[in-house]
């Protein structure tokens, strides 16, 4: 090794990218997109929803302090986790079913990286112009009056997105107008302007800065979506048999034996990830389609077919070269891989939705006091005690009464009242002490257990739930 070789450095210094502004279905399609998906989240927290006296007013509310989520007419309690569980399942085979029939479409379209990345960039092209006019702005070495004034102001409209970005996230875990109102007058928690403060500056570096290192080197996706996708997958590719050999000068000797590629690099100066598709499948391309959009333009000015840079499948590659037409769309996304995930998804969230339906609104948990494990009192009778909590899981407060089925006869006594009867208040739980009593001779006496269930019913709507336990204990 010569010592030139021995001081050459491994690292490689990031080279800016500079996307070009393009025209075209997909860059439409982007839009569309991106305005909806930020419209749902800036707006969410702001939708109200009546939830009675006790709850804030919102529509969608991670109620952290109580642990429950609230989704419109739906809560999701802390025992009823199996729902989230069963959300992040759907997520992650939607996401296996989309990338295995269309490849990276999820980062291309509503990754939020990619959102925010390109309304950073739609920010930077409206201050500081299209892609030569920020190529010499950045090549200027000299800190003029002028590039100072495009830096700062640019700077300071992303930075109100990253903050936007910030308080919109916090909003969902509390009441978003008395939230407001304490954070424009500094009364509110310190939790509260931490969180707004780390993601605001996450959003600033991420979409401002970062931007496709993070898609490149800190998502981990792009490595796993090799093991999702086959050759039948539909993907951006570049048709090298048509495009090859390429060059720009169609009249000059020769020029017939060109392919359809004119060499323009206008699939590469759109591209938000600075790669070339012509060089075929690579980590970075997100498959976001503005080379098509840039090479269907192009193509339309020289007079050739568009299509040369588009979604194809890689199994249609023979057949294309031979002038043969591809096979039909469908039959690529319906194979066994993409319709054993649909059968999957479409389980968990049948399984999701029966469960829902079929959840009843109060709910009790029982657990046995083991220390003792039970009192024999001065007249022979056994006493075991229970801590029973309820849960009351309307918007309105509820009587439950309590009573006990076995094949003995006990006795049940709530601890400090005279009833059978619980008020629980609405959306709460309320944990109360229970004993149950077996009279001489009620228990038989070959065994130390006896099986028991303890019921609760709603007073007004006569429903009714219950927990299996045991009794402790025998006569002697």
């Amino acid at each position: 090794m010569s010592s030139t070789d021995s001081n050459e450095s491994l690292y490689a210094a990031r080279e800016p990218i500079f996307p070009k502004r393009v025209k075209g279905n997909f860059r439409t399609l982007k839009w569309g997109i991106m305005i909806f998906t930020l419209g749902i989240y800036y707006l969410t927290p702001w939708i109200r929803w009546d939830r009675g006296p006790n709850m804030p007013d919102q529509a969608v509310l991670v109620d952290l302090a109580n642990r429950r989520f609230f989704f419109f007419w739906i809560e999701i309690w802390p025992h009823e986790f199996y729902f989230i569980a069963g959300l992040l399942i759907m997520a992650g085979l939607g996401l296996f079913l989309f990338t295995s029939a269309l490849g990276r479409v999820w980062c291309g379209y509503a990754c939020p990286q990619t959102v925010w990345t390109d309304l950073y960039i739609l920010v930077e092209r409206w201050i500081e112009g299209d892609r030569n006019a920020r190529l010499r702005l950045h090549r200027q070495k000299k800190l003029d009056f002028r590039k100072a004034r495009l830096r700062l102001t640019k700077w300071t409209a992303w930075l109100l997105i990253a903050l936007a970005t910030g308080g919109a996230w916090v909003f969902y875990f509390t009441d978003a107008p008395t939230l407001l109102r304490d954070l424009v007058t500094f009364s509110a928690h310190p939790v509260a302007y931490g969180t707004i403060a780390v993601l605001t500056a996450t959003t600033f570096v991420f979409g401002g800065f970062a931007r496709e290192q993070v898609c490149i080197y800190m998502c981990p996706w792009p490595r796993i979506q090799g093991a999702m996708m086959d050759p039948d997958t539909i993907t951006i590719g570049y048709r090298d048999w048509r495009g090859e050999p390429r060059g720009g000068h169609r009249k000059a000797e020769g020029a017939e034996l060109l392919g359809d590629c004119i060499d323009c690099n206008a699939c590469v100066n759109v591209c938000p990830m600075g790669i070339d598709i012509r060089d075929g499948q690579q980590l970075a391309c997100i498959t976001c389609g503005l080379c098509i959009d840039a090479c269907d333009e192009i193509m339309d000015k020289v007079g050739k077919p568009r299509g040369l840079v588009g979604y194809l499948a890689l199994s249609d590659e023979e057949a294309e070269r031979a002038g043969k037409p591809p096979k039909s769309v469908w039959k690529h996304v319906l194979r066994p891989r993409t319709i054993l995930y649909t059968v999957l998804w479409s389980l968990v969230g049948v399984g999701l939705v029966f469960a829902l339906f079929i959840r009843s609104e109060i709910d009790m948990t029982v657990s046995a006091v083991r220390n003792p494990t039970y009192v024999t009192l001065s007249d022979g009778t056994i006493r075991n005690i229970y801590d029973v909590r309820l849960r009351n899981m309307q918007g309105e407060e509820r009587q439950f009464r309590f009573s006990v089925t076995a094949d003995a006869t006990f006795g049940l006594d709530l601890e400090g009242a005279e009833t059978l009867t619980v008020t629980v208040p609405p959306d709460s739980t309320t944990l109360r002490r229970v004993y149950v009593s077996a009279p001489p001779g009620s228990v038989p006496a070959t065994s130390e257990q006896t099986e028991l269930r303890l019921w609760i019913t709603d007073e007004e709507s006569n429903e009714r739930a219950w927990r299996d336990t045991v009794f402790n204990g025998r006569v002697q």
